[in-house]
């Protein structure tokens, strides 16, 4: 196996860091691999946020749904889906007095413009998460980021057209965190499919979150509470307080992105 391919198949999230801070050159070379990434047109919609501010961190720990590794780890990256830098340069290139002459209205950035703006941040993001990993420095998506949408804009000064999309710890991990197991996926035959979307049975739904659901009910007999994995995912997830907030926050920052 060539040591990309060993490197993607045995990454795994890292919340836990030695106390060895990432050195300049080993920053650079991650922020260097972000910007060598795939991006749309080649008009690099993202913008990345260096977090060194030991309170911004302890803060973030905080919002981004009380996960204090996040004020420990020794590089943060905050991943901006930007179409702000566009549309500013357009106003200074009299796009809106071209368009007129034109007999047209010049547009503001909308949902469309935000998604692709979303796949070049996200890109970004996992190129750098991929050259860290590579320098044997660990990494771990935090998508929490998009809740608190106030709290986060004012912390960082966002522009209207700028959407936190994903912060990025990353640290050496400790020798604990080495050694644990990788987490288990799903067997392709039910992500994987050939032309067209299909949709899993129920019998091929119980298959293939039959191992999920032996870990979390392992030893246990629960009279009340989830009794399977989808219940269990629902409470935890999908209807937790923290998805509702996020559900909040985005809905905020799609309202001032979209408002005309």
């Amino acid at each position: 196996m060539n040591p990309v391919l060993e490197l993607l198949f045995n990454r795994k999230s890292v919340r836990a860091y030695e106390d060895r801070p990432v050195s300049p050159e080993a920053r650079d070379a991650i922020l260097k691999a972000a910007m060598r990434a795939p991006t749309a047109g080649n008009l690099i919609l993202y913008s990345i946020i260096e977090v060194d501010d030991p309170q911004a961190k302890k803060r973030l720990a905080v919002t981004c749904d009380n996960q204090p590794f996040i004020a420990t780890a020794p590089m943060v990256l905050l991943f901006l889906a930007d179409y702000q830098r566009w549309y500013d340069y357009f106003l200074a290139c009299g796009v809106e007095e071209y368009c007129q002459r034109g007999g047209a209205t010049m547009r503001g950035p909308e949902e469309g413009d935000l998604f692709l703006a979303c796949c070049d941040a996200l890109i970004a993001a996992q190129t750098a998460v991929i050259a860290a990993g590579s320098l044997g420095i660990g990494s771990c998506y935090i998508g929490d980021i998009m809740e608190n949408y106030e709290i986060h804009r004012e912390m960082f000064d966002l522009p209207r057209y700028t959407f936190p999309i994903c912060l990025v710890c990353f640290g050496y991990p400790t020798p604990q965190q080495s050694k644990r197991e990788l987490t288990e996926r799903f067997d392709r035959r039910f992500i994987v499919f050939q032309d067209r979307y299909r949709r899993l049975s129920r019998e091929e739904s119980e298959e293939m979150y039959r191992a999920m659901h032996a870990r979390a009910f392992a030893g246990e007999d629960r009279a009340e509470g989830p009794s399977n994995v989808g219940q269990l995912v629902y409470e935890r997830k999908f209807g937790a307080d923290y998805a509702l907030e996020m559900n909040r926050s985005v809905r905020a920052i799609l309202a001032a992105w979209s408002k005309q």
